[in-house]
């Protein structure tokens, strides 16, 4: 066993996956509540890649694998953006053979190879024996396959795009909303200087929340989103009868990075994917921009209008974590470790209606999370619309029941 005093218990954190704001205050909470308590914290580096590429050695080296916590680590980082513990997709139930860790090229040879033995033991060679993984429904999912290996699990949902099913929010979403609505609001001021529409690219690759909630908040006149495949030309009318009845001569759309024309599919940079089998998409902004300028001048009177082509990409999801995400993650970790001391674990700590609570873990493996087009998307005018705001939770479109 590696030389880790245990006292109480000790207690492993992880974040995985895509960075957002609000992760480190996530481990903060863990950390800090966990100390009080009498357990060890450990920080697993690199998402499912540290704890995967541990050498169970006491003589090796595994700084790059893990960390112990303390109260002043985690201080100096809980107000800031991004992880300090660091992430990665990493999926280690399909780990490529060009990708298996030098100790371990004897014993796996596949094209692709499940180290999950070798995570449990090396989980077990830390001491850890409770795991707190931070993470979207690909990081997670992992989770619910250590849960199901008798690992005591309580995981915390992260994701900008606010898709990890059973919650009503993920750690990431409220920072992505509010930098989408100033950045629009920023850029508002050239769009309406030279008469243009603007096209701005959001992230968003199954669901189209992280478009639906700036448009219903005024940051923008359309929205297009996976969930429903587009007509470009009635975007292009409805975007030159926005620009045309506004006095400052602009209108502004938003464009979720998987939404799809009608009769096409996804737009991806190329071909390569990653551990969980996706590829890295975009480029749906710079082709709906292009098709509005060339089908502008047919619902503008024979007259192209230009646009502005703007993809927000990793600037939503740098820098600090703004209010709700800096509350939120605080409230998480302190529930995830309330569980764990009372010995419940496979859970999901939610928000549900406004009011923190914990379902299964396996709802991550389970159900899907993406907008309801039939309640919250208006087809025919490609924005948002709602019969009734009464008795919705925050953020209004809630986790399916």
């Amino acid at each position: 066993m590696a030389n880790v005093k245990k006292t109480k218990g000790t207690i492993g954190i992880l974040t995985g996956g895509g960075d957002v704001p609000g992760l480190n205050p996530a481990i903060r909470a863990i950390t800090i509540r966990s100390n009080r308590e009498g357990y060890k914290v450990i920080g697993l580096r690199r998402g499912w890649a540290g704890i995967t590429e541990i050498i169970r050695d006491n003589k090796a080296d595994n700084s790059n694998c893990y960390q112990i916590l303390t109260d002043d680590i985690v201080n100096k980082a809980g107000r800031t953006g991004g992880t300090f513990l660091h992430s990665s997709r990493t999926r280690p139930s399909h780990i490529k053979k060009d990708a298996i860790p030098d100790h371990l090229t004897d014993q796996y040879k596949a094209e692709y190879n499940d180290l999950t033995p070798e995570v449990i033991k090396n989980l077990e060679w830390l001491g850890i024996e409770y795991l707190i993984p931070i993470g979207g429904d690909d990081t997670l999912s992992y989770a619910v396959r250590l849960y199901q290996e008798g690992l005591k699990v309580v995981a915390i949902p992260k994701t900008m795009d606010n898709d990890v099913p059973g919650t009503d929010y993920c750690i990431g979403f409220s920072t992505c909303v509010t930098r989408t609505i100033m950045m629009t609001n920023s850029l508002r001021t050239s769009a309406g200087s030279h008469e243009r529409i603007l096209v701005m690219e959001v992230f968003g690759r199954y669901a189209g929340f992280t478009a639906m909630l700036p448009t219903m908040a005024g940051a923008a006149n359309r929205c297009v989103i996976p969930e429903y495949k587009f007509d470009i030309d009635l975007l292009t009318q409805l975007l030159v009868e926005d620009r045309n009845q506004n006095p400052s001569k602009y209108s502004v759309v938003l464009v979720s990075e998987g939404a799809m024309f009608k009769g096409s599919e996804m737009i991806f940079t190329n071909q390569e994917k990653d551990a969980y089998g996706h590829s890295k998409l975009g480029g749906i902004g710079d082709l709906v921009s292009a098709e509005i300028k060339e089908r502008s001048i047919k619902f503008n009177g024979g007259k192209t209008i230009n646009t502005i082509n703007q993809k927000l990409g990793y600037l939503v999801r740098g820098g600090d974590p703004d209010a709700i995400d800096s509350i939120v993650p605080m409230a998480y970790g302190n529930l995830a470790l309330d569980l764990l001391l009372k010995g419940f674990h496979g859970r999901l700590v939610v928000l549900k209606n406004g009011r923190y609570d914990d379902v299964p873990l396996d709802v991550i493996t389970k159900t899907k999370k993406s907008v309801n087009v039939e309640q919250y998307y208006n087809t025919k005018r490609l924005r948002p619309f709602y019969h009734s705001f009464e008795m919705k939770p925050m953020f209004l479109m809630a986790a399916e029941r």
